[in-house]
């Protein structure tokens, strides 16, 4: 999915994130959503997220849907080193819009750091349809419990 286009606009950040978009039938933003880390043995209780999103993050949502498949809904999926390289690489483009920060690609970096430094982290997305969605796992409270934190 890597790309040598640079999306140095907003209108090309939304015109990237309505090309990913039109890859998912249906797809809707989630109401909250993020990357994050977990250790094998800790417990996904130990889930860490980095950054979180609420309300936030369109395109990154949905490059990181399209790369797991989530087709949306309420739902936490581990994410591989290889595929989070993939996402890092098609969010990359964005970077070259300086109109806006781009907090996500820089807490993916910080997660795939991890990943390289410890052999029991796994990374985990969770996206959360709507707040009022029977909790999924405890990837998915982690997540609810960062969010309320802040």
């Amino acid at each position: 999915m890597a790309t040598d286009e640079q999306w140095g606009t907003l209108e090309e950040l939304a015109a990237a994130r309505e090309r990913f978009a039109a890859r998912i039938p249906g797809w809707r933003p989630p109401a909250q959503w993020a990357l994050g880390v977990a250790t094998r043995g800790g417990g996904p209780a130990g889930t860490a997220f980095p950054h979180t999103n609420a309300g936030t993050g369109p395109l990154p949502a949905v490059v990181l849907a399209v790369l797991c498949g989530h087709p949306g809904g309420t739902a936490a999926y581990e994410i591989g080193p290889e595929l989070l390289d993939e996402a890092i690489a098609a969010m990359t483009p964005a970077l070259a819009c300086t109109d806006v920060p781009h907090p996500n690609v820089a807490a993916w970096r910080t997660v795939r750091e991890r990943l390289a430094a410890d052999d029991d982290a796994y990374a985990v997305a969770v996206y959360i349809a709507d707040p009022a969605d029977p909790v999924a796992d405890e990837h998915d409270a982690a997540l609810r419990r960062a969010i309320s934190a802040e």
